[in-house]
């Protein structure tokens, strides 16, 4: 039985999908009506197997995240899989954030991921299995402008309190994973918050990933844990170069200016097959 945060657009409901396709019964929440809605319809045609429940719920809020848990542990009497992958982005520079701004993208991007953690960690040291999943980012090892300083500092942060957790379990039958994508396209991060113009021209010409194939990653590494997945498999090489010239890299990344890709609009499957 798997969580899916942020389950009903994007990555998350590519990891939702995916795990369905497989079997699981999968709950997904999100606090957007609209793709919930969406979302419930699509998830109704699907084919018998894997079956995918949503509900409306605001993760970074403590008391919702901890009640919708509760409701789903009683439902189904247990809890194997956690994938956090819910966001919130304002991509700008930090004076142009306004303080309502900053505070959502920790709570959001880092206090939800704590909150569901800590819930679901007992349920799966009493049910024997349990596999943590939370997506970090490449930006929190390669924090090159132009981007958000506090999103930066929450992949960081979760990153941190992912690794440090592992220490803390281990011995025990739950597993805790990070996996840390570089630019995924097609997705409302870039369709509606994150516009190319603001990403360096570097990025034109590194392979931008698809929701599906974040969602691939999260399967493998439920059949083979593993602490960390970088994806591309190439990300610690640009983590080694930033880390011996950090000055000379952003020198590099900023040459030739703006991209010009319309990261919106890279084309991805669902396990439906309808594009999105």
């Amino acid at each position: 039985m798997c969580l899916v945060t942020g389950g009903a657009q994007g990555i998350g409901w590519a990891i939702a999908t995916a795990l369905a396709d497989r079997g699981a019964i999968v709950h997904a929440c999100d606090i957007s009506g609209e793709h919930l809605e969406r979302a419930t319809s699509l998830a109704a045609l699907r084919p018998p197997g894997g079956a995918i429940h949503l509900s409306r719920c605001d993760a970074a809020v403590r008391e919702q995240s901890q009640e919708w848990i509760a409701g789903v542990h009683r439902r189904e009497g247990r809890v194997d899989v956690l994938v956090n992958n819910c966001a919130y982005v304002r991509w700008t520079d930090l004076e142009s954030m306004s303080w309502d701004e900053i505070e959502q993208t920790v709570q959001v991007g880092l206090l939800a991921t704590v909150y569901a953690t800590k819930a679901v960690v007992p349920l799966m040291r009493a049910g024997g299995y349990g596999h943590i999943i939370a997506m970090g980012s490449a930006i929190s090892r390669v924090p090159i402008p132009p981007s958000s300083a506090a999103y930066a500092a929450v992949k960081a942060g979760v990153e941190a309190f992912i690794r440090v957790l592992q220490a803390e379990l281990t011995g025990t039958p739950v597993h805790t994973t990070l996996i840390r994508p570089v630019t995924v396209g097609g997705t409302d991060f870039f369709r509606r918050h994150v516009p190319s113009r603001v990403m360096p021209r570097i990025t034109d010409f590194l392979p931008t990933l698809t929701p599906s194939q974040v969602a691939g990653s999260v399967i493998r590494v439920l059949e083979r844990p593993r602490p960390v997945v970088d994806i591309p498999a190439y990300l610690p090489l640009l983590y080694g170069l930033y880390g011996c010239a950090p000055t000379v890299f952003r020198r590099l990344t900023a040459v030739g200016g703006a991209a010009r890709k319309d990261f919106g609009a890279v084309p991805w499957h669902q396990g439906d097959g309808t594009p999105r």
